[in-house]
């Protein structure tokens, strides 16, 4: 890992520390050394402090109080748990949000080629956050949007993997572009199903990533 150059916030060091962790630099059930590790990114304490509250936050760190933060492992189990839900949340609140406007869909369809151009997989990820939130943002039931972005949080290290295979990319683009079309005439029962697909379809690329993973993890 080289020292971040000029992107000394905790943006930037929350995701190199992600990508650590997703390339096994940092192990699984590894204590952060806080000193080691800033050095290492050539930042300062503050906003690595910061990032790993973010990743302890996502799920991605453990912290125990008056110890430290430790990598919590990447597993199976706990995608199949994740990719269980937003199948649920995010079509019920696209319901409930009902059909968009003409100005929404257009923020969407400029979002989604935004996913479609990004050169990096933290870029793509984004922007594919954001446009889910977008698609959800008219919901009335503010507590439903809430969790939705807290799986989106949840999910972030897994779709670092997902997203660094340009076919995935593709696939959430095209997903997302079958889903503004069943909107724009007007069918929203359409669009919660595609809806319910697209989120389902990172499923299996991420449990396959994690699969050979642990099987390289063995031989070696």
């Amino acid at each position: 890992m080289q020292p971040l150059v000029h992107k000394n916030t905790s943006d930037a060091v929350a995701t190199a520390v992600r990508h650590m962790i997703v390339d096994g630099e940092l192990t699984a059930g590894e204590r952060i050394n806080e000193v080691h590790l800033s050095q290492q990114l050539g930042v300062s304490r503050t906003p690595l402090r910061e990032a790993l509250a973010r990743l302890a936050h996502e799920g991605a760190l453990e912290t125990i109080p008056r110890i430290g933060h430790f990598v919590r492992a990447l597993t199976v189990d706990e995608v199949e748990q994740l990719y269980q839900i937003r199948p649920l949340l995010d079509p019920e609140a696209l319901r409930l949000a009902g059909l968009p406007t003409k100005e929404k869909i257009g923020r969407l369809r400029e979002l989604n080629e935004s996913i479609a151009s990004a050169k990096e997989p933290d870029d793509a990820i984004s922007a594919d956050d954001e446009w889910h939130i977008e698609l959800v943002s008219d919901c009335p039931n503010k507590i439903l949007v809430d969790l939705i972005k807290q799986f989106i949080r949840r999910t972030h290290r897994y779709e670092v993997a997902l997203m660094r295979e340009k076919k995935n990319v593709v696939s959430a683009t095209t997903n997302h572009r079958s889903i503004l079309a069943a909107l724009k005439r007007g069918d929203l029962d359409a669009a919660c199903n595609a809806l319910r697909a697209n989120l389902e379809s990172g499923r299996a690329p991420i449990v396959a990533w994690l699969e050979s993973r642990e099987a390289t993890s063995r031989k070696s």
